[in-house]
C-alpha cells in the first residue's frame, strides 16, 4: 500500500496536464460532429460528456496524471462552475417562464417533485432489500453520491458538480454515480426520443390538444430570428468579466457567511450549512438571477450560455480527472438504486399528463429540463422542432437555478431514508 503511494505519476507538469485536458475537449468535441455514420452511432452510444469524464479518468487510473493532488480541481470547481452557473443563469425570463406555467411548468415542477421524492423512494426500497448497496459511512455513505446525482436530474452537470463539492463523496463513489448517470439518464432519453417521434400518437393517448405547442413553434421562431447576433470581442469580454466578477463577489460573500455560521450554529454541519461552497453556490446564484433582470440578459442574444458551455466542459475534464475508472462497478447494486428513482420521476409524469391532457412536447422537456439541463432538453426540443429549443433553455435556466438547492433537499431526505 505505501509502495503504490509513493510512485509518481509520469506527467507532473500542470501546465502539461492542462494542455492534455484540453486536447481531450478538442478531440471529443472535433470527433462528435464529423459527419460519418460510424462515428455517429458511436455517439449515438457514447455521449460526448461521458468521455469528458471518462478520458481524463483513465490517464488518474492508470497513474499517468494524479488527478486527486491536482490544483486544477480546485480551480475548476471555484472558478468555472460559479461562472457558469452565472451565465446560464443570465437568461433567465420570469415573464416567459410565467407564460409557460399550464403545461410546460406544470410538467417541469412535477419531473422536479418526482426527482426530489424519487430518489428517498428508491434508497428506502433498496435498504430494505440490500442495505448495504446504499450504506457506507463518511465520504463513502451513498447518500452523498446520490445527492450529486439529484443535482445533474436536477439541473445538470454544474448541479452536480456543486453538489459534489458541498456533499464531499469519495473519488471512487462518485466514479460509479458517474456511471449511473449516464446509463440511466440516457436510457430514459432515449425512450423520449423515440416518443417524441412518435408524438401523434401519444398526444392521442393522453387525448391533448396539441395547438398551442404549433402556435409557440412559430411565435418562437420569429422570436429567434429577430434577436440572434454575431458576438464581438467586447460581448465576449463582458460575459467573461460578469461571470468571474460575480465569481468573486460570491466568494467575498460566502467566506465570512459560513465562518460565521460555523462558529455559532456548529449543527448546521449536518445540512452543509458551514461549507463555505454551498454559500458560494447560493450568493452566485442571487446575483444572476438579479442580472437577469437588467439588460446583462441580452448576452444571451451573443452566446451567454455558449460560453458557459465551454466552461462547464473546462470543469467537466477537471472532475473527470479525479475519478478512478476501476472502481466504477464496486457497487452495481446503485444501478438498480438510479432505475427505481428514475421510474418513479417517469410515473408521476405519466400520470399528471394523463390527468391534465398534456401534450407529449411538454411531457418529454419537462423531464429533460430536470434530468440533464439544457443540453438534453435542447436536444429533446430540437426532435420536435429546432424553433422549440427555446422552450427547453427557458425550463433548463430555471433548472439551474434551483437544481443545487433541490438535489441538496434530495440529499438530506435520502440521508434520512438511509438511516431508517
Amino acid at each position: 500500500m505505501e509502495e503504490t503511494q509513493i510512485i509518481e505519476p509520469l506527467i507532473t507538469n500542470n501546465t502539461v496536464v492542462v494542455g492534455l485536458l484540453m486536447a481531450i475537449l478538442g478531440l471529443v468535441f472535433y470527433t462528435s460532429n464529423i459527419n460519418n455514420r460510424y462515428v455517429k452511432g458511436f455517439y449515438d452510444v457514447i455521449p460526448p460528456l461521458l468521455l469528458c469524464y471518462f478520458l481524463p479518468g483513465l490517464l488518474n487510473s492508470f497513474n499517468i496524471i494524479d488527478g486527486a493532488n491536482s490544483p486544477l480541481t480546485t480551480i475548476g470547481s471555484r472558478y468555472f462552475l460559479p461562472a457558469c452557473l452565472i451565465l446560464f443563469i443570465l437568461n433567465l425570463d420570469i415573464k416567459e417562464m410565467w407564460a409557460l406555467r399550464k403545461r410546460a411548468g406544470l410538467m417541469f415542477i412535477t419531473g422536479t417533485i418526482g426527482i426530489v421524492l424519487g430518489g428517498p423512494l428508491a434508497v428506502l426500497l433498496t435498504s430494505y432489500v440490500a442495505p448495504e448497496v446504499v450504506g457506507g459511512t463518511g465520504p463513502d455513505a451513498v447518500w452523498r453520491g446520490l445527492g450529486s446525482l439529484a443535482g445533474s436530474w436536477i439541473g445538470g452537470s454544474a448541479n452536480q458538480v456543486a453538489l459534489k463539492e458541498i456533499l464531499q463523496p469519495s473519488p471512487s463513489l462518485f466514479s460509479s454515480i458517474i456511471a449511473v448517470d449516464v446509463f440511466v439518464a440516457y436510457s430514459w432519453m432515449a425512450l423520449l426520443l423515440y416518443g417524441a417521434g412518435k408524438s401523434k400518437m401519444m398526444d392521442r393517448f393522453f387525448k391533448a390538444d396539441a395547438r398551442d405547442v404549433d402556435e409557440l413553434m412559430v411565435k418562437l421562431e420569429k422570436k429567434a430570428k429577430e434577436n440572434a447576433k454575431i458576438p464581438e470581442t467586447k460581448h465576449i469580454i463582458l460575459m467573461l468579466s460578469i461571470a468571474f466578477a460575480g465569481t468573486g463577489l460570491a466568494t467575498f460573500l460566502a467566506e465570512p457567511t459560513a465562518s460565521f455560521i460555523n462558529t455559532h450554529h456548529p449543527e448546521l454541519e449536518t445540512f452543509s450549512l458551514t461549507n463555505s461552497f454551498f454559500w458560494i453556490i447560493l450568493f452566485a446564484t442571487i446575483i444572476s438571477v438579479c442580472l437577469s433582470f437588467t439588460p446583462a440578459r441580452k448576452l444571451e442574444n451573443v452566446g451567454a450560455s455558449k460560453m458557459g458551455t465551454a466552461l462547464l466542459y473546462m470543469l467537466i475534464v477537471t472532475i473527470g480527472m479525479q475519478m478512478d475508472i476501476l472502481a466504477i462497478l464496486q457497487n452495481a447494486g446503485l444501478f438498480i438504486v438510479g432505475i427505481i428513482w428514475i421510474s418513479f420521476h417517469a410515473l408521476l409524469l405519466f400520470i399528471v399528463a394523463k390527468l391534465f391532457k398534456i401534450p407529449f412536447f411538454y411531457f418529454a422537456v419537462g423531464s429533460m429540463s430536470n434530468v440533464g439541463g439544457v443540453a438534453s432538453a435542447s436536444v429533446m426540443s430540437a426532435a420536435f422542432h429546432p424553433s422549440l429549443i427555446s422552450v427547453g433553455v427557458i425550463l433548463s435556466v430555471f433548472s439551474y437555478a434551483i437544481g443545487t438547492y433541490a438535489g441538496w433537499l434530495t440529499a438530506v431526505l435520502m440521508q434520512l431514508a438511509s438511516s431508517i
